[in-house]
């Protein structure tokens, strides 16, 4: 059974006077998604979340909540609530008084309110935090009641624009880990931007990496790791070392290592592997010949750098394997998984 369709975006066209923006960008989402929107700074990603919002109009196309367009509809009307990347907690105000600000509009009785706070305060892990103002709190503690606050008007999208980028790399993944229970217990609907790889390859059901207002792939983060479509791609998530071969109709050749071409490329080739594909044997055996540059302990594995005729190539390894390796020393080098990308189409 296919799951239903919570947003969907049709055809969006949004140009800037500087010629940046997004053109013909269509996508849905199923209810209960998780989706992100991945790229470098300038591709078009928060172009497209906030015209979900509402906070911008685009020159053309539809935008689609739970079948319905909300197009016509200012962003205090639409079924979406946004998070942004600065809390924007109105610091006069007691977080209790933050949170139920947007009930009171709606005309919630005061018990109401005070059970759904109580309830969204427990969800996001600060009970007891009512009475204290924003700056009281930290600012993993501020991105909460921000996200406390997004989920109590129960939106039918919820839309988070970066929300985690200001704060550390150990809170940044303790709040993603929350963020994504919330998400499942409440089956929401979320579409979320970030130019963070390793947080889009966490988070996400579905990942959408885009580049210059386009959509280069839209695949499962296994996917999107492992079979990047484009060269873009490739670059852009994870580590990846880009390598010089030629292909024929019978395989791809790097120097005198000999390995498959599904996708039946001819002439000049990219071949893009990760640095945990790579495998390493004397030199005397078949493979592509490499010498040591530099061994680096990264706590528990290593990164290896290798000079080949074919380029610098970059390996891991778990720690205690690096040991048998040393600057200068000859190796030959295979690898369990490769892509390759024709040159002519870059």
């Amino acid at each position: 059974m296919t799951a239903q369709v919570q947003l969907s975006i049709q055809n969006l066209t949004k140009r800037y006077k500087t010629g940046d923006g997004v053109s013909g960008i269509s996508l849905d989402i199923a209810h209960g998604e998780l989706v992100t929107l991945l790229g470098p700074s300038g591709c078009g990603k928060t172009t497209v979340l906030r015209s979900v919002g509402g906070f911008l109009e685009p020159d053309s196309g539809d935008i689609q909540i739970a079948g319905k367009s909300v197009l016509h509809l200012p962003p205090e009307k639409r079924p979406t609530a946004m998070v942004f990347q600065s809390y924007n907690l109105w610091p006069h105000m007691t977080v209790y008084e933050n949170l139920a600000f947007g009930l009171k509009i709606r005309r919630q009785s005061k018990e109401q309110i005070r059970e759904a706070v109580d309830h969204a305060l427990r969800l996001v892990r600060l009970p007891g935090s009512e009475k204290k103002r924003p700056g009281e709190l930290s600012g993993g503690q501020q991105q909460r009641v921000a996200v406390a606050r997004a989920l109590l008007l129960e939106p039918a999208v919820l839309l988070l624009d970066e929300p985690f980028s200001a704060l550390d790399a150990k809170l940044r993944s303790e709040l993603r880990e929350e963020l994504r229970e919330i998400q499942s217990a409440a089956k929401l609907t979320m579409m979320f931007v970030t130019h963070d790889q390793e947080e889009a390859l966490s988070l996400s059901d579905r990942i959408i990496v885009m580049n210059r207002g386009n959509i280069e792939q839209s695949a499962s983060p296994q996917e999107i790791y492992d079979a990047p479509q484009s060269l873009f791609v490739a670059n852009f998530i994870g580590r990846m070392n880009m390598l010089n071969g030629t292909a024929d109709e019978g395989c791809i050749r790097l120097n005198h290592l000999e390995m498959s071409n599904p996708k039946e490329l001819r002439g000049e080739v990219v071949v893009a592997v990760r640095p945990e594909d790579i495998r390493w044997n004397d030199a005397s055996l078949p493979g592509l010949a490499a010498v040591v540059k530099q061994v680096m302990i990264l706590g528990h594995y290593a990164e290896i750098t290798l000079l080949t005729e074919a380029g610098l190539v970059r390996m891991f390894l778990p720690r205690e394997e690096s040991d048998q390796l040393s600057g200068g020393q000859s190796v030959s080098l295979t690898f369990a998984k490769h892509t390759a990308y024709s040159k002519s189409s870059i």
